[in-house]
Protein backbone atom coordinates (compact mmCIF):
# COMPACT_ATOMS: atom_id res chain seq x y z
CA UNK A 1 0.00 0.00 0.00
CA UNK A 2 1.65 3.28 -1.04
CA UNK A 3 0.27 5.27 1.69
CA UNK A 4 0.97 9.48 0.44
CA UNK A 5 -1.46 7.99 -3.14
CA UNK A 6 -4.03 6.14 -0.40
CA UNK A 7 -4.25 9.50 1.33
CA UNK A 8 -4.68 11.59 -2.28
CA UNK A 9 -6.97 9.31 -3.32
CA UNK A 10 -9.15 9.76 0.13
CA UNK A 11 -8.83 12.76 1.18
CA UNK A 12 -6.99 15.40 -1.29
CA UNK A 13 -9.87 15.75 -4.68
CA UNK A 14 -11.51 18.46 -5.99
CA UNK A 15 -14.55 19.63 -4.26
CA UNK A 16 -17.30 22.09 -5.97
CA UNK A 17 -18.76 23.73 -2.56
CA UNK A 18 -18.67 22.65 1.12
CA UNK A 19 -17.58 19.40 1.36
CA UNK A 20 -20.80 18.29 4.11
CA UNK A 21 -23.77 19.53 1.58
CA UNK A 22 -22.07 18.22 -1.47
CA UNK A 23 -21.34 14.93 0.38
CA UNK A 24 -25.20 15.23 0.83
CA UNK A 25 -25.89 15.82 -3.05
CA UNK A 26 -23.39 12.85 -3.50
CA UNK A 27 -25.31 10.73 -1.66
CA UNK A 28 -28.40 11.62 -3.39
CA UNK A 29 -26.90 11.22 -7.39
CA UNK A 30 -25.44 7.82 -5.98
CA UNK A 31 -29.08 6.64 -4.75
CA UNK A 32 -31.13 8.36 -7.64
CA UNK A 33 -29.14 6.65 -10.12
CA UNK A 34 -29.76 3.12 -8.80
CA UNK A 35 -33.45 4.15 -8.45
CA UNK A 36 -33.06 4.56 -12.15
CA UNK A 37 -36.82 6.89 -12.22
CA UNK A 38 -37.45 10.67 -11.62
CA UNK A 39 -36.89 11.07 -7.89
CA UNK A 40 -40.65 11.93 -6.01
CA UNK A 41 -39.03 12.40 -2.72
CA UNK A 42 -35.89 12.76 -0.75
CA UNK A 43 -34.53 11.80 2.78
CA UNK A 44 -31.84 12.91 4.19
CA UNK A 45 -30.11 11.60 7.66
CA UNK A 46 -26.91 13.28 8.85
CA UNK A 47 -24.31 13.22 11.42
CA UNK A 48 -23.85 16.54 13.47
CA UNK A 49 -20.74 17.46 11.80
CA UNK A 50 -22.44 17.51 8.82
CA UNK A 51 -25.37 18.93 9.56
CA UNK A 52 -23.78 21.56 11.62
CA UNK A 53 -21.56 22.26 8.57
CA UNK A 54 -24.22 22.54 6.39
CA UNK A 55 -26.56 25.33 8.06
CA UNK A 56 -25.19 28.43 6.77
CA UNK A 57 -22.91 27.73 3.43
CA UNK A 58 -24.21 28.78 0.43
CA UNK A 59 -24.17 25.87 -2.05
CA UNK A 60 -22.76 27.04 -5.54
CA UNK A 61 -25.01 27.48 -8.59
CA UNK A 62 -28.29 27.71 -6.78
CA UNK A 63 -28.91 31.66 -6.39
CA UNK A 64 -27.81 31.84 -3.19
CA UNK A 65 -29.16 28.85 -1.07
CA UNK A 66 -28.16 27.51 1.41
CA UNK A 67 -28.20 23.90 3.17
CA UNK A 68 -27.45 20.20 3.15
CA UNK A 69 -31.32 19.82 1.78
CA UNK A 70 -30.96 21.96 -1.37
CA UNK A 71 -27.88 20.32 -1.77
CA UNK A 72 -29.11 16.61 -1.76
CA UNK A 73 -32.18 17.46 -3.79
CA UNK A 74 -29.75 18.92 -6.62
CA UNK A 75 -27.64 15.77 -6.67
CA UNK A 76 -30.61 14.06 -6.84
CA UNK A 77 -32.04 15.33 -10.25
CA UNK A 78 -28.43 15.71 -11.41
CA UNK A 79 -28.30 12.17 -10.46
CA UNK A 80 -24.41 11.85 -11.83
CA UNK A 81 -22.17 10.01 -9.69
CA UNK A 82 -19.55 9.99 -11.18
CA UNK A 83 -18.31 13.26 -10.56
CA UNK A 84 -18.74 12.76 -6.78
CA UNK A 85 -17.71 16.45 -5.42
CA UNK A 86 -17.50 17.51 -8.51
CA UNK A 87 -21.22 16.92 -9.82
CA UNK A 88 -23.06 20.41 -8.92
CA UNK A 89 -20.79 21.93 -11.86
CA UNK A 90 -23.67 20.39 -13.75
CA UNK A 91 -26.52 22.25 -12.56
CA UNK A 92 -28.66 24.36 -14.96
CA UNK A 93 -31.22 26.77 -14.00
CA UNK A 94 -33.89 23.37 -15.14
CA UNK A 95 -32.21 21.25 -12.83
CA UNK A 96 -32.04 23.93 -9.89
CA UNK A 97 -35.87 24.95 -10.47
CA UNK A 98 -36.73 20.79 -10.53
CA UNK A 99 -34.55 20.33 -6.69
CA UNK A 100 -36.23 23.32 -5.55
CA UNK A 101 -39.57 22.06 -6.57
CA UNK A 102 -38.92 18.65 -4.80
CA UNK A 103 -37.98 21.02 -1.94
CA UNK A 104 -41.05 23.50 -1.66
CA UNK A 105 -43.68 21.02 -2.03
CA UNK A 106 -42.32 19.80 1.17
CA UNK A 107 -41.34 16.09 -0.54
CA UNK A 108 -37.46 16.62 1.23
CA UNK A 109 -36.45 15.93 4.76
CA UNK A 110 -33.39 16.15 6.58
CA UNK A 111 -32.69 14.69 10.62
CA UNK A 112 -29.62 14.88 12.44
CA UNK A 113 -28.81 10.95 13.82
CA UNK A 114 -27.48 12.82 17.15
CA UNK A 115 -26.04 9.17 17.95
CA UNK A 116 -23.80 9.22 15.20
CA UNK A 117 -20.18 10.38 16.34
CA UNK A 118 -18.28 9.89 13.35
CA UNK A 119 -19.15 11.20 9.49
CA UNK A 120 -22.39 9.56 7.97
CA UNK A 121 -24.70 10.82 5.48
CA UNK A 122 -27.84 8.54 4.63
CA UNK A 123 -29.74 9.63 1.18
CA UNK A 124 -33.00 7.99 0.69
CA UNK A 125 -34.78 8.32 -2.49
CA UNK A 126 -38.28 7.24 -3.75
CA UNK A 127 -40.04 7.27 -7.16
CA UNK A 128 -41.45 5.07 -9.59
CA UNK A 129 -42.65 2.87 -7.20
CA UNK A 130 -39.23 2.22 -5.81
CA UNK A 131 -36.73 3.25 -3.03
CA UNK A 132 -33.25 3.41 -3.37
CA UNK A 133 -30.31 4.09 -0.45
CA UNK A 134 -27.11 5.21 -0.43
CA UNK A 135 -24.63 5.22 3.08
CA UNK A 136 -21.41 7.21 3.04
CA UNK A 137 -19.41 6.64 5.91
CA UNK A 138 -16.00 7.01 6.98
CA UNK A 139 -15.10 9.69 4.52
CA UNK A 140 -16.99 12.66 2.05
CA UNK A 141 -16.84 9.98 -1.09
CA UNK A 142 -16.63 6.78 0.67
CA UNK A 143 -19.86 4.52 -0.09
CA UNK A 144 -20.44 2.46 2.56
CA UNK A 145 -23.95 0.60 1.24
CA UNK A 146 -26.18 1.09 -1.82
CA UNK A 147 -29.35 -0.97 -2.10
CA UNK A 148 -32.61 -0.97 -3.74
CA UNK A 149 -36.34 -1.66 -2.63
CA UNK A 150 -34.54 -3.34 0.35
CA UNK A 151 -31.88 -5.71 -1.11
CA UNK A 152 -28.18 -4.04 -0.82
CA UNK A 153 -26.69 -3.54 -4.31
CA UNK A 154 -23.03 -3.48 -2.74
CA UNK A 155 -21.71 -2.84 0.74
CA UNK A 156 -23.63 -4.27 3.78
CA UNK A 157 -26.71 -3.45 6.20
CA UNK A 158 -26.55 0.33 7.79
CA UNK A 159 -30.09 -0.41 9.28
CA UNK A 160 -28.64 -0.08 13.06
CA UNK A 161 -27.62 3.09 12.00
CA UNK A 162 -23.83 2.23 12.79
CA UNK A 163 -20.72 2.09 10.97
CA UNK A 164 -21.23 -0.33 8.00
CA UNK A 165 -17.94 -0.97 6.87
CA UNK A 166 -14.57 -0.70 8.83
CA UNK A 167 -12.34 2.63 8.77
CA UNK A 168 -10.28 2.34 5.47
CA UNK A 169 -6.61 0.62 6.36
CA UNK A 170 -4.76 3.50 5.78
CA UNK A 171 -5.95 5.46 8.63
CA UNK A 172 -4.84 2.38 10.93
CA UNK A 173 -1.35 2.47 9.08
CA UNK A 174 -0.91 6.22 9.27
CA UNK A 175 -2.06 6.40 13.36
CA UNK A 176 0.86 3.93 13.95
CA UNK A 177 3.50 5.86 12.23
CA UNK A 178 5.56 8.90 13.48
CA UNK A 179 5.87 11.88 12.27
CA UNK A 180 9.32 11.40 10.86
CA UNK A 181 7.98 8.48 8.99
CA UNK A 182 5.03 10.91 7.60
CA UNK A 183 7.36 13.48 6.70
CA UNK A 184 9.50 10.67 4.81
CA UNK A 185 6.38 10.03 2.78
CA UNK A 186 6.54 13.47 1.57
CA UNK A 187 10.25 12.73 0.24
CA UNK A 188 8.29 9.90 -2.24
CA UNK A 189 6.38 11.86 -4.33
CA UNK A 190 6.65 11.00 -8.51
CA UNK A 191 5.71 13.21 -11.12
CA UNK A 192 2.13 12.59 -11.37
CA UNK A 193 1.75 13.37 -7.85
CA UNK A 194 3.97 16.87 -7.93
CA UNK A 195 1.33 16.88 -11.26
CA UNK A 196 -1.69 16.29 -8.94
CA UNK A 197 0.11 18.99 -6.37
CA UNK A 198 0.38 21.93 -8.80
CA UNK A 199 -3.28 21.75 -10.15
CA UNK A 200 -4.25 21.89 -6.07
CA UNK A 201 -2.05 25.02 -5.88
CA UNK A 202 -3.80 26.71 -9.01
CA UNK A 203 -7.31 25.46 -8.02
CA UNK A 204 -6.77 27.00 -4.68
CA UNK A 205 -4.99 30.00 -6.09
CA UNK A 206 -7.92 30.78 -8.06
CA UNK A 207 -10.20 30.90 -5.93
CA UNK A 208 -8.44 33.53 -3.81
CA UNK A 209 -8.61 35.45 -7.03
CA UNK A 210 -11.88 35.18 -6.89
CA UNK A 211 -12.77 36.07 -3.18
CA UNK A 212 -10.09 39.49 -3.32
CA UNK A 213 -13.71 41.24 -3.97
CA UNK A 214 -16.34 39.01 -2.15
CA UNK A 215 -16.91 42.05 0.24
CA UNK A 216 -15.72 39.22 3.41
CA UNK A 217 -12.95 39.13 5.70
CA UNK A 218 -10.12 39.64 3.38
CA UNK A 219 -11.97 43.03 2.04
CA UNK A 220 -11.38 44.18 6.04
CA UNK A 221 -8.15 42.65 6.24
CA UNK A 222 -7.42 44.68 3.03
CA UNK A 223 -9.05 48.04 4.61
CA UNK A 224 -7.02 47.63 7.74
CA UNK A 225 -3.55 47.70 5.68
CA UNK A 226 -4.78 50.57 3.71
CA UNK A 227 -6.02 52.20 7.14
CA UNK A 228 -2.24 51.26 8.34
CA UNK A 229 -2.92 49.33 10.95
CA UNK A 230 -1.63 45.82 9.25
CA UNK A 231 1.75 45.67 7.78
CA UNK A 232 2.19 44.76 3.72
CA UNK A 233 4.21 41.72 5.05
CA UNK A 234 4.65 37.86 4.40
CA UNK A 235 2.21 36.94 7.80
CA UNK A 236 -0.40 39.54 5.79
CA UNK A 237 0.12 38.79 2.37
CA UNK A 238 -0.51 34.85 3.27
CA UNK A 239 -3.76 35.50 5.50
CA UNK A 240 -4.98 37.44 2.56
CA UNK A 241 -4.72 35.05 0.01
CA UNK A 242 -6.29 32.50 2.80
CA UNK A 243 -8.99 34.63 4.08
CA UNK A 244 -9.88 35.77 0.00
CA UNK A 245 -10.13 31.58 -1.08
CA UNK A 246 -12.28 30.69 1.86
CA UNK A 247 -14.63 33.83 1.68
CA UNK A 248 -15.35 32.64 -2.49
CA UNK A 249 -15.79 29.81 -1.35
CA UNK A 250 -18.18 29.86 1.41
CA UNK A 251 -19.94 32.34 -0.63
CA UNK A 252 -20.78 29.50 -3.16
CA UNK A 253 -18.09 30.57 -5.59
CA UNK A 254 -18.32 28.49 -9.08
CA UNK A 255 -15.08 26.92 -8.66
CA UNK A 256 -13.75 24.15 -7.14
CA UNK A 257 -11.36 23.87 -4.21
CA UNK A 258 -8.50 21.24 -3.67
CA UNK A 259 -9.09 19.83 -0.55
CA UNK A 260 -7.03 18.26 2.24
CA UNK A 261 -8.23 15.80 4.97
CA UNK A 262 -11.75 16.11 2.75
CA UNK A 263 -11.69 19.59 3.68
CA UNK A 264 -11.94 22.30 1.16
CA UNK A 265 -11.18 25.30 3.84
CA UNK A 266 -8.54 23.04 4.91
CA UNK A 267 -6.89 22.28 1.99
CA UNK A 268 -6.94 26.02 1.26
CA UNK A 269 -5.15 26.75 4.50
CA UNK A 270 -2.19 23.21 3.93
CA UNK A 271 -1.90 24.63 -0.02
CA UNK A 272 -1.72 28.08 -0.08
CA UNK A 273 0.62 28.74 3.33
CA UNK A 274 3.35 26.67 3.09
CA UNK A 275 2.83 27.57 -1.16
CA UNK A 276 3.01 31.66 -0.28
CA UNK A 277 5.39 31.60 2.52
CA UNK A 278 7.70 29.06 0.48
CA UNK A 279 7.53 31.07 -2.55
CA UNK A 280 8.60 34.64 -0.09
CA UNK A 281 11.40 32.96 1.71
CA UNK A 282 12.79 31.93 -1.56
CA UNK A 283 12.31 28.01 -1.42
CA UNK A 284 12.46 26.21 -4.77
CA UNK A 285 9.39 24.62 -6.20
CA UNK A 286 10.27 21.16 -5.92
CA UNK A 287 10.60 21.92 -2.72
CA UNK A 288 7.77 23.62 -1.98
CA UNK A 289 5.66 20.69 -3.56
CA UNK A 290 7.20 18.21 -1.23
CA UNK A 291 6.03 20.38 2.22
CA UNK A 292 2.36 20.68 0.55
CA UNK A 293 2.77 16.91 0.32
CA UNK A 294 3.91 16.86 3.70
CA UNK A 295 1.34 19.27 4.77
CA UNK A 296 -1.54 16.63 3.53
CA UNK A 297 -0.01 14.10 5.33
CA UNK A 298 0.51 15.67 8.31
CA UNK A 299 -3.14 17.32 8.48
CA UNK A 300 -4.49 13.61 7.58
CA UNK A 301 -2.31 12.30 10.38
CA UNK A 302 -4.15 14.78 13.51
CA UNK A 303 -7.65 14.14 12.02
CA UNK A 304 -6.78 10.05 12.90
CA UNK A 305 -6.68 11.38 16.35
CA UNK A 306 -9.39 13.69 16.05
CA UNK A 307 -11.94 12.46 13.72
CA UNK A 308 -13.07 13.14 10.45
CA UNK A 309 -15.42 16.13 11.26
CA UNK A 310 -14.22 17.36 14.71
CA UNK A 311 -15.52 19.55 17.55
CA UNK A 312 -12.87 21.51 17.13
CA UNK A 313 -11.98 23.94 14.02
CA UNK A 314 -10.03 21.93 11.54
CA UNK A 315 -8.82 24.85 10.05
CA UNK A 316 -6.87 25.75 12.92
CA UNK A 317 -5.95 22.72 14.68
CA UNK A 318 -5.44 20.15 11.50
CA UNK A 319 -4.72 22.55 8.70
CA UNK A 320 -2.81 24.69 11.09
CA UNK A 321 -0.83 22.19 12.32
CA UNK A 322 0.27 20.29 8.91
CA UNK A 323 0.91 24.18 7.62
CA UNK A 324 3.12 24.78 10.77
CA UNK A 325 5.09 21.66 9.74
CA UNK A 326 5.63 21.92 5.85
CA UNK A 327 6.90 25.31 7.13
CA UNK A 328 9.76 23.94 9.06
CA UNK A 329 9.94 21.03 6.20
CA UNK A 330 11.07 23.74 3.67
CA UNK A 331 13.43 25.46 5.88
CA UNK A 332 15.60 22.04 7.31
CA UNK A 333 14.00 18.57 6.25
CA UNK A 334 12.72 16.21 8.69
CA UNK A 335 14.07 17.83 11.61
CA UNK A 336 11.64 16.21 14.41
CA UNK A 337 12.73 18.31 17.43
CA UNK A 338 11.79 21.34 15.25
CA UNK A 339 8.73 20.31 13.90
CA UNK A 340 7.56 18.58 17.61
CA UNK A 341 8.25 22.41 18.82
CA UNK A 342 5.81 23.75 15.76
CA UNK A 343 3.32 21.46 16.52
CA UNK A 344 3.28 22.09 20.21
CA UNK A 345 3.08 26.49 19.54
CA UNK A 346 0.17 25.59 17.21
CA UNK A 347 -1.59 23.50 19.95
CA UNK A 348 -1.14 25.64 22.82
CA UNK A 349 -2.04 28.55 20.71
CA UNK A 350 -5.48 27.40 19.61
CA UNK A 351 -6.66 23.96 21.23
CA UNK A 352 -10.34 24.64 21.99
CA UNK A 353 -11.36 26.90 19.38
CA UNK A 354 -14.16 25.08 18.06
CA UNK A 355 -15.97 23.88 14.63
CA UNK A 356 -19.34 25.80 14.59
CA UNK A 357 -20.41 24.87 10.99
CA UNK A 358 -19.29 26.34 8.09
CA UNK A 359 -19.90 29.67 6.99
CA UNK A 360 -18.45 33.24 5.57
CA UNK A 361 -16.62 33.70 9.08
CA UNK A 362 -14.88 30.78 8.17
CA UNK A 363 -12.61 33.15 6.82
CA UNK A 364 -11.63 34.07 10.49
CA UNK A 365 -10.88 31.44 11.46
CA UNK A 366 -8.36 30.42 8.47
CA UNK A 367 -6.49 34.02 9.03
CA UNK A 368 -5.85 32.90 12.74
CA UNK A 369 -4.88 29.76 11.47
CA UNK A 370 -2.10 31.09 8.95
CA UNK A 371 -1.20 33.48 11.42
CA UNK A 372 -0.27 30.43 14.26
CA UNK A 373 1.02 28.10 11.70
CA UNK A 374 3.81 31.04 10.06
CA UNK A 375 4.20 31.95 13.79
CA UNK A 376 4.83 28.66 14.84
CA UNK A 377 7.02 27.94 12.36
CA UNK A 378 9.32 30.91 12.62
CA UNK A 379 9.81 30.10 16.27
CA UNK A 380 10.38 26.55 16.25
CA UNK A 381 12.79 26.94 13.50
CA UNK A 382 14.92 29.35 16.06
CA UNK A 383 14.57 26.04 18.79
CA UNK A 384 11.61 28.03 20.67
CA UNK A 385 8.62 26.20 21.83
CA UNK A 386 6.22 25.48 24.28
CA UNK A 387 7.15 22.92 26.70
CA UNK A 388 5.40 19.69 27.92
CA UNK A 389 4.34 21.69 30.82
CA UNK A 390 2.49 23.55 29.17
CA UNK A 391 -1.38 22.13 28.88
CA UNK A 392 -1.92 19.42 25.78
CA UNK A 393 1.72 19.75 25.03
CA UNK A 394 3.12 16.40 25.16
CA UNK A 395 6.59 14.76 25.12
CA UNK A 396 6.29 14.26 21.25
CA UNK A 397 4.25 14.97 18.84
CA UNK A 398 2.19 11.71 19.25
CA UNK A 399 1.17 13.01 22.68
CA UNK A 400 0.03 15.86 21.49
CA UNK A 401 -2.21 14.55 19.48
CA UNK A 402 -3.66 12.16 21.76
CA UNK A 403 -4.34 14.79 24.44
CA UNK A 404 -5.60 17.13 21.54
CA UNK A 405 -7.78 13.54 20.74
CA UNK A 406 -8.88 13.08 24.20
CA UNK A 407 -9.82 16.44 24.50
CA UNK A 408 -11.98 16.88 21.40
CA UNK A 409 -13.53 13.59 21.40
CA UNK A 410 -14.13 13.05 25.78
CA UNK A 411 -13.75 16.57 26.88
CA UNK A 412 -15.85 18.30 24.94
CA UNK A 413 -18.75 15.98 23.77
CA UNK A 414 -21.53 18.14 24.79
CA UNK A 415 -20.50 21.12 22.36
CA UNK A 416 -21.80 19.16 19.40
CA UNK A 417 -25.24 19.02 21.09
CA UNK A 418 -25.36 22.51 22.25
CA UNK A 419 -24.36 24.37 19.10
CA UNK A 420 -26.83 22.40 17.47
CA UNK A 421 -29.55 23.36 19.66
CA UNK A 422 -28.38 26.98 18.90
CA UNK A 423 -28.33 26.80 15.22
CA UNK A 424 -32.18 25.16 15.71
CA UNK A 425 -33.56 28.08 17.46
CA UNK A 426 -32.01 30.86 15.53
CA UNK A 427 -33.16 29.09 12.39
CA UNK A 428 -36.50 28.71 13.94
CA UNK A 429 -36.78 32.55 15.46
CA UNK A 430 -35.93 33.66 11.72
CA UNK A 431 -38.69 31.43 10.75
CA UNK A 432 -41.16 33.62 13.19
CA UNK A 433 -39.33 37.06 11.31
Amino acid sequence: MNLLKEVFAHEVYPAFGCTEPISCAYAAAVAAAELGAAVESLRLRVDPGTYKNGAAVVVPRSNGAKGNLIAAALGAVIARPERKLELLEETTDELLREAQELEDAGRCSIECAADWSDFQVEAVVAGGGSEARCVLSGGHTRVALVEKDGRAISGCDASSGELCAPPPAYRAALKNMSIEEILALAETIDAQDAAYIRRGVEMNLALSKLGLDAGGTAAQLRLMHDDGFLAGDMFYRAKLATASAVDARMAGASQAAMTSGGSGNQGIVAVLTPLLVGREMGIDEQRIERSIAAAHLVNAYVKCFVGELSVICGCAMAAGIAAASAIVYQQCGIDVRRVTLAVGNVIGDLSGLICDGAKPGCAMKAVTAVDSAIRSALMALKGYGLSCDDGLVGQTIEDSLKNLGRITLEGMFQVDPTLLRIIREKTAARGKA
